[in-house]
């Protein structure tokens, strides 16, 4: 069975060169590892400090799979009535446009893979649920 060329090589991103990027979140500290380089998926790594939590926020038209490497952390979705755990181990799907806030109310720092599904990811901060756009900080 014959199939189309593969357009680029096998990508390795190692920890020690992964890059904070430009879509933040307070609270959170997301760091990329495969971004910009194919289209239609990225991955990042995410790190909560030990009693932190994220802005209200979404990720526009980007599906996002969640991978718990490291601690438990939560993500609080639907105004803030609903909330789903994560361990190690664990994953979740944040559907496009779903404003959500990630918490880590745990002693230790939480890790997560992040895989969305746009070329570079992309972050809208909001003003609380519900709420607009938020201003980006200079």
């Amino acid at each position: 069975m014959s199939h189309p060329e593969p357009s680029q090589p096998v990508l390795l991103t190692k920890a020690s060169a992964l890059t904070t990027s430009g879509g933040q979140t307070e609270g959170m500290i997301r760091q990329n590892a495969i971004v910009d380089k194919c289209d239609g998926i990225c991955a990042t790594r995410m790190l909560a400090k030990a009693h932190s939590a994220s802005a209200v926020h979404h990720h526009g038209e980007q599906d996002t799979v969640v991978y718990a490497v490291t601690g438990r952390g939560s993500v609080v979705s639907e105004g803030g009535r609903k909330k789903v755990d994560l361990e190690p181990g664990d994953y979740a799907l944040i559907p496009a446009y779903m404003e959500h806030q990630e918490i880590n109310d745990g002693d230790e720092d939480v890790v997560w893979a992040i895989i969305r599904s746009g070329r570079v990811p992309e972050v809208v901060n909001l003003t609380g649920w519900g709420g607009e756009p938020a201003a980006a900080k200079q």
